[in-house]
Parts: C-alpha cells; structure tokens; sequence
C-alpha cells in the first residue's frame, strides 16, 4: 500500500519503520525537516525489537502534498493536542476514498473532521481511531525506535460509520490480524486507555516522581492501591460505554495486567516492566501523560459521563488532583463535548453525526 506516515515521536518513528519492513510504500512526512536531517543522511533508521536491530531504510519528506498524494491511508500517531493543526495542514490535499488512523484519537476523528470541513475540503474520507498506540515503543535517540511488543488487538472505530468496511479494510493491510471494528468513532474514543493508565499513576506517584531523578511507573510505582483505583475508574468508563449502547468486550485495563486477552496481548505490562524503557524523567506540567491523557482523555471522559448522565467520581477527582498539581483547570480548558461543541446536541444527533458524518 501507499501509506503516509505523520510526525517524528515514538509511534511515528515505529510506524514507519515496520510499514518499510513489511515493503509498504512509506511516505513519512514531519513539518521539521532540519529534525529529520540524521535520517535522511543515514538513509533510514534502526529497527530494534525481539528479533534483534536492522537498519529499515526510509526516506523522510517535509513536502506533506507529496506524502499525501495517492496514499491510500495516512498514519498519525501524534499527541491529540497536535490533530486540529494537522487537520488543517492535510485539508488541502486530501482525496476521496482516504483514511486517517489515529492511534489512539481521543475523539479526534470528530474534532479533526470538523475541522478538514471548516477549512473547504469536501473529500469523502474516512478518520478512524482506535484505544492504544499499536506498539509499546521509545525511540533511542533520532537514528533508532525500539519496539518492546506489538499491539494483537486494536478496537477500532470509524468517522463516518457508514464508511466502516472501507476503513478497516485499508488499516488492516498494515495492521494484519489486530483490527477490530466497534460501532463507530466515539466508542472507539472511549476504548482510549492512556486516561485510564496514566493519571492514576503518575499523580499517586506524585512525590517520588519529584524527588528520584527517573522513576519508573509501572514497575516500582505500579502497586495495589493504584490498581484498585484503576480498576475503579475503569468501571466509570465502561458504564458510559454501556449507558451509550456500545457493546462489549469492553476491553478492561485489569487484562493487561492479568491476561493475555487485552489489547498487547501476552502479559504485556511484565514485557514493558522488563524492558526498563520506561525508568525515565516525568515532568508533570508538561509531559503529555499529563496534557494528553488527563487534559485531554480523562477531561473528555468526564465530559461525556456528564452529557451521559453517568456519574464519574473517581474520574473527577481524579481530574481536580491534576489541575491542582499541573495548575491548571483542565475541565475548562481541555477536550470536552463542551469545547468541541456537541455538549447541547442530543444523543439522537450525534448518533446521526457518528453514523452519516459532517
């Protein structure tokens, strides 16, 4: 397939290396071309994983009407707080027929669509998204990504539903075996698990956070009482999943932890727990644990239990302790169903919207 690749981080960097792997045709566009300069002298990237490291050669471009032109499905596993400015950047090129996958999207296939929209693009495209970044990755440095594991299944919804076999046909060319379709973008959204993961541990992990020079989340900062607020915010999500119709399996955060049934599969947190990846520096003001996964997933969350009529306590509180440590007010200022403009639809509308699309 043609394949367009978007952004430099961690998920963009994998991305690209398993689609050229694979002898798909990458595009792999970043608006920074001087950040790409190291990649394009080498000619590609290092890909290390269990199999070991090679060399995937791939050819970085900043030129995004090229990446775009004829691709069949564009990639962007970027930060949600990134999507509305590359909304903006594709709407000129996009062609009918295309689709756009966002792992994970925290409702930006919404937000992104209104906005192709608002900037004078008519393409009929298709933006799905899905509740985890395929792969459990970090890159080592601007030359290699290692990859700890692979996601088995990815949950996957798609704007507009209407468009869902076309979708899914087209992701899963890149993604064999793993795609599973759910009725439609915002069930996909509320599969996101980064707002049911990350905030409890980094705000109950708050102190030693701050005070070791790295810490690792989920090995030494992973215990029991953490869990059992995961567990129970977890809940809160699944009950806005039910009180919307959207049917199980529901994907439970316990799986990861305790099968090999969630989305990566064979135990993945003891994988990513031995890989000693993540024993890193968190700055809790900025790191996007904190302004994507709470300011983002977990204030649109609490958003959605509001407009469901679905009380989310945990969630709340949860929401409160993270303004507090971030200073700032992430249920006013973060992504809601007030700031994206759908709080005053009706459930009938937006079940419209999700199915025809805008």
């Amino acid at each position: 397939m043609k394949v367009a690749v978007l952004g430099g981080g961690n998920g963009s960097y994998a991305a690209a290396a398993d689609f050229a792997e694979a002898g798909h045709e990458v595009r792999w566009w970043r608006r920074d071309r001087a950040s790409f300069a190291d990649v394009e002298e080498a000619g590609g990237i290092t890909l290390t994983d269990h199999e070991g490291s090679r060399k995937i050669a791939v050819v970085p471009t900043d030129d995004l009407a090229a990446a775009l032109k004829g691709a069949e499905l564009i990639v962007a596993p970027t930060p949600a707080f990134a999507q509305e400015d590359i909304a903006t950047r594709l709407a000129p090129h996009l062609e009918d027929g295309q689709v756009i996958y966002l792992p994970p999207g925290t409702f930006g296939s919404y937000l992104m669509m209104k906005r192709i929209r608002e900037a004078g693009s008519k393409a009929d495209i298709a933006i799905a998204e899905t509740g985890t970044l395929p792969w459990l990755t970090r890159k080592q440095g601007p030359l290699e990504v290692r990859v700890t594991t692979r996601a088995s299944r990815l949950p996957t919804g798609v704007l507009p539903a209407r468009h869902t076999d076309h979708a899914i046909k087209a992701i899963a060319a890149v993604f064999p075996a793993s795609i599973e379709p759910v009725e439609d973008a915002l069930s996909g959204a509320l599969m996101n698990a980064g707002p049911i993961i990350h905030p409890p541990l980094i705000l109950m992990n708050a102190g030693p956070i701050e005070h070791f020079d790295r810490w690792d989340i989920h090995n030494e900062g992973t215990q029991a009482s953490i869990r059992r607020t995961h567990t129970a915010l977890d809940n809160e999500r699944m009950a806005i999943r039910e009180a919307l119709g959207y049917g199980a399996p529901h994907f439970p955060l316990a799986d990861h932890y305790e099968t090999s049934d969630w989305m990566y599969g064979n135990l993945a947190h003891d994988k990513l727990v031995d890989s000693g990846d993540w024993h890193e520096k968190l700055d809790l003001k900025s790191h996007r644990y904190m302004l994507e996964d709470v300011g983002m997933g977990l204030a649109f969350m609490v958003s959605v239990g509001d407009w469901a009529g679905v009380p989310c306590p945990v969630a709340t509180g949860l929401l409160a302790i993270a303004g507090a440590v971030a200073e700032r007010d992430f249920r006013a200022e973060g992504r809601t169903m007030e700031q994206i403009g759908l709080a005053g639809e009706s459930r009938e509308a937006v079940q419209t919207m999700l199915r025809e699309g805008l």
